[in-house]
């Protein structure tokens, strides 16, 4: 899935849940590069199946900066990735 995730986010392949996803964000000082970074170089941590819009998953990596983050997203039933969160872990 986590290849999947990628080629979706380096197509544009994305939407983002706004405003939530741009003020989380901000709140720990990331930028979407960080996000594509993570993806780019993170694993799929956990997987909440129990969502009936469909399967979320948890990716963990490291941001521009070296310091561990989650993006949690989910492909929508139309095929777009849809990003959902993201949070600094530290």
């Amino acid at each position: 899935m986590i290849d999947s995730i990628r080629k979706k986010l380096v197509a544009g392949d994305y939407e983002m849940t706004i405003p939530h996803f741009i003020e989380e964000m901000a709140e720990d000082n990331l930028v979407f590069a960080d996000i594509e970074m993570a993806i780019s170089n993170g694993k799929v941590r956990r997987r909440f199946r129990r969502d009936p819009r469909g399967t979320r998953y948890e990716i963990v990596g490291p941001s521009g900066d070296g310091r561990p983050i989650a993006v949690v997203c989910r492909i929508k039933s139309t095929g777009k990735l849809l990003l959902i969160t993201t949070y600094a872990l530290d």
